[in-house]
């Protein structure tokens, strides 16, 4: 081949490439507005999934901006508070995890001996959906959690009843595990297995455990027990540990507290 030829060979290549690339970082640009809706699409279905939502052949924003009031809580007091007055990045409409916990004044190191759920960091703040019923009373609570399973960190929510110690529904919207094995956590039956479990008992203390193995209905404790997933120990241990970071003194313990401070003031 002469020179002149290896020449034109590289020059269409190269002219192909840009051509390729440039159609890439179009389409990349132009999809990118749909993708972000997308994807709020798909977090809001979770939290109607979490909060035992019907919303077959229905529109999920609706049922969301009709149901669901999402709101931002300072972990370490427990309270609410007006995300303007921290950042923008607060408001639930903004509030993306992942982004939240790599800015150094949204986020805090963990403590190794601490860090339970495998995450390293985690935000100073929190958007927690409180699920209102018709008369515009708090019915269930909604919380983000997360933490490592085996190949990846799992990303999901987990509700509670309006007293705070039974669980209404479990999802996970976002993690890397193993289909048929720590992917599991996608199984339809196993999460319809932890409705009506019990998260704390009557002394607040935080009960639930992810067996490695299946739950033995005569058991006492089976009221708080959940199946493990067949075959994926380690996914189940870190759904184990994720939930009771989340939901212990780290992680929400302080808005829980709250939160049954105010019932036991109400109720006297």
């Amino acid at each position: 081949m002469s020179s002149d030829s290896t020449k034109k060979t590289i020059q269409v290549a190269l002219g192909v490439c840009l051509v390729c690339s440039i159609l890439v970082s179009t389409a990349a640009v132009s999809l990118s507005s749909r993708q972000a809706e997308n994807k709020q699409l798909d977090k809001i279905k979770n939290i109607l999934v979490a909060g035992g939502i019907d919303f077959t052949d229905k529109n999920p924003q609706q049922i969301y901006e009709d149901k669901i009031k999402p709101v931002t809580v300072e972990l370490k007091s427990g309270k609410i508070i007006n995300p303007e007055e921290k950042s923008s990045l607060l408001q639930p409409k903004n509030f993306e995890i992942k982004k939240v916990s790599n800015i150094p004044d949204l986020s805090t190191g963990i403590p190794a001996s601490e860090d339970i759920a495998g995450i390293k960091r985690k935000p100073t703040h929190m958007v927690i959906y409180e699920v209102m019923d018709s008369e515009g009373n708090v019915d269930k609570y909604i919380f983000p959690v997360h933490g490592k399973g085996l190949w990846s960190t799992l990303y999901g929510f987990i509700s509670l009843d309006n007293q705070l110690k039974t669980v209404e529904g479990i999802t996970f919207y976002e993690h890397g595990e193993t289909p048929g094995l720590g992917g599991e956590v996608d199984n339809p039956s196993w999460k319809n297995s932890w409705k009506g479990k019990k998260a704390f008992n009557e002394d607040g203390e935080y009960i639930i455990d992810v067996l490695k193995g299946k739950v033995d209905p005569s058991s006492p404790k089976s009221n708080h027990q959940i199946d493990g997933l067949s075959g994926s120990t380690l996914t189940t241990r870190g759904v184990d540990n994720l939930l009771k970071y989340w939901l212990g003194e780290n992680g929400y313990g302080e808005f829980i507290e709250n939160v049954r401070e105010e019932g036991s003031d109400e109720e006297i």
